[in-house]
């Protein structure tokens, strides 16, 4: 009786340790109404670079050209990474959506990123340019690495899926060029 009490109170104080410790998030902008434009939009080209608000002290940078979106992640101490969406998600007509989620952890008692979420529409198909698939782009972010992990494709769950993609971000390989998932 006493070994089954005993493990019934380790039980749940994992549970409630790991419930703690999940994952929380944390939404910022993107919308180029919302970010401050470094250059553009240009009248003939329409090229954009727009400084966009982050989270614990990262910034996001969203630049367009040739009607492709891509997003660039600032670290707190200004490393500047690339994810190279026009690559890695699609390499048709694009843009993010309004805003960007921030997979936010508890780690050595300060609240740090640990992956980001972004939205990315793709025309795919030159012969339906209003048809678009909309991606959903994780990106982990770790003391060493800041790059796409996953491309989780439209669906009822998708939203689910990218969070679920998102918290185990840090232990997976980047994604390269017209890899698919």
């Amino acid at each position: 009786m006493k070994i089954g009490v005993l493990t019934l109170t380790l039980m749940l104080l994992s549970a409630g340790s790991a419930m703690a410790q999940a994952n929380s998030s944390v939404y910022t902008p993107l919308a180029e109404k919302q970010c401050k434009a470094i250059k553009g939009p240009d009248p003939q080209t329409n090229d954009y670079e727009g400084h966009c608000r982050g989270a614990a002290g990262y910034t996001l940078i969203v630049t367009e050209g040739d009607l492709r979106q891509n997003v660039i992640v600032v670290t707190p101490k200004g490393a500047r990474h690339s994810l190279d969406l026009w690559d890695v998600i699609s390499g048709g007509f694009s843009s993010v959506g309004p805003r960007a989620e921030w997979r936010m952890a508890q780690q050595a008692k300060k609240v740090v990123p640990v992956a980001l979420i972004i939205r990315y529409n793709a025309n795919e198909d030159p012969e339906s340019p209003n048809k678009q698939s909309s991606y959903l782009a994780v990106t982990k972010i770790t003391a060493t690495e800041i790059c796409v992990t996953d491309k989780i494709s439209p669906g009822p769950k998708a939203n689910e899926d990218a969070r679920r993609a998102a918290d185990a971000a840090a232990t997976k390989p980047c994604l390269k060029k017209s890899q698919e998932q």
